[in-house]
């Protein structure tokens, strides 16, 4: 690494998706960039992402998928860098691709792909990476900022904080971006673990402990006005609670002390179905609704019900079949947490995007200052809306940063 004091038109903290994206962007319009990351792996979350494939976007993005306490902040980038704009970039390197459900796009290969794309944006741009390289101060000078690495001192024209969330610290996730908005006088919106399990009291999940590993399509909702979710995807249950792609998406609604509430056979009025299917069957009880649902969660059911699953169904009182069917169609149960960051796939909350421009990711309190990606309080849903918020913002601020000779 050099010796002498270079300079940058732009530093970059973070190299991962938004931060080399960004940086290949910018490079590529003749800007001077480095990128600093301390983690000594390039990119371990989208290596990690999508199962090893990385859904590296959706194909229906749009600004309803995103939580935000400034709901509309997203709009201006998602408009401007498309799902169809990265997908042109994904063909360009000759990376083969499918679509796996609901718009969710993933590399039909490896994760890895999507990192070589990055890391070859940015050397055609030019652009020197630091890794890894530890942050040790970051100040305001006249012309830009100087940033104190553990490979030397650094000045540059323009700081952009694309240092992600605080999931999954592992890998490297820490707090540094926050800490940074709040050296310049950002507000940061109070940050919670997103797109993750939810756990529940032992004794209270005692009952559903032998049921790990089942899995069933349900409905599932929480909270209520502007702040309400609801979702009908898979449900999995776990030793200590619920996961699943459709627990993982409610996660980011769910306050602590709100219940969940599930429909574990949407579709129908399952009452209704058990009283036809009464006249014409003398099924067991237990056989038919294992019919309808994953064996394990049928004779747990009804154990839990107090209902014999060897009753012939023309022998169950059909106000305990409506009773059956209720429970089914709206269970309500409340959890007491959530895996935390060590399972959470992203962050809600960040950077508060009422103080900084929707067109480039600027900051309104600092000039030059920049933040894109997982570090500001944009979240969103799980299925490649939050890389896809990664191109989106790394691209709009890429193209609003100059060479450090044109500013003012």
């Amino acid at each position: 690494m050099p010796a002498a004091l270079p300079d940058f038109d732009a530093v970059i903290l973070g190299a991962g998706a938004a931060g080399l994206f960004c940086a290949g962007v910018a490079g590529q319009r003749g800007l001077r960039v480095l990128v600093i990351d301390h983690a000594p792996k390039l990119a371990e979350k989208i290596r990690i992402s999508g199962g090893g494939r990385c859904n590296f976007t959706n194909r229906d993005t749009t600004p309803a998928q995103f939580l935000s306490n400034n709901p509309h902040f997203c709009r201006s980038a998602l408009a401007r860098y498309t799902p169809a704009d990265f997908i042109a970039l994904v063909r360009s390197h000759g990376i083969g691709f499918h679509e796996k459900h609901k718009g969710q796009l993933f590399c039909d290969d490896s994760a890895e792909q999507i990192i070589q794309l990055l890391v070859a944006e940015c050397d055609a741009g030019g652009v020197q990476r630091w890794q890894p390289c530890s942050l040790a101060a970051v100040r305001a000078v006249a012309g830009g900022f100087e940033v104190d690495t553990s490979a030397g001192p650094v000045r540059c024209a323009q700081l952009v904080v694309a240092s992600g969330g605080l999931s999954i610290p592992k890998i490297g996730a820490t707090d540094i971006g926050h800490r940074l908005a709040r050296q310049f006088g950002h507000a940061v919106v109070p940050t919670r673990p997103a797109l993750v399990p939810l756990t529940f009291d032992a004794s209270i999940w005692a009952p559903f402990v032998p049921l790990a590993g089942a899995s069933l399509p349900v409905q599932l909702a929480t909270g209520s006005g502007q702040a309400a979710g609801r979702f009908d995807e898979d449900l999995l249950f776990t030793h200590r609670g619920l996961s699943g792609p459709g627990v993982l998406q409610i996660s980011s609604y769910w306050q602590p002390g709100e219940p969940l509430r599930l429909n574990l056979l949407p579709g129908g009025d399952i009452a209704d179905q058990l009283r036809q299917a009464k006249a014409g069957s003398r099924r067991q009880l237990g056989n038919v609704l294992a019919g309808l649902l994953p064996q394990r969660l049928a004779d747990a059911w009804l154990a839990r019900l107090g209902l014999d699953a060897s009753r012939p169904l023309p022998e169950v009182r059909d106000k305990d079949l409506q009773r059956l069917g209720d429970s089914l169609a709206r269970w309500d149960i409340t959890p007491n947490g959530t895996e935390g960051w060590r399972k959470a796939e992203v962050t809600a909350g960040g950077v508060d995007t009422r103080e900084l421009d929707s067109r480039n990711m600027a900051s309104q309190r600092q000039s030059g200052l920049f933040f894109i990606g997982e570090v500001v309080d944009v979240t969103g849903w799980l299925g490649g809306y939050n890389f896809q918020w990664a191109w989106a913002s790394a691209a709009a601020c890429a193209q609003a940063l100059q060479a450090a000779e044109t500013i003012g």
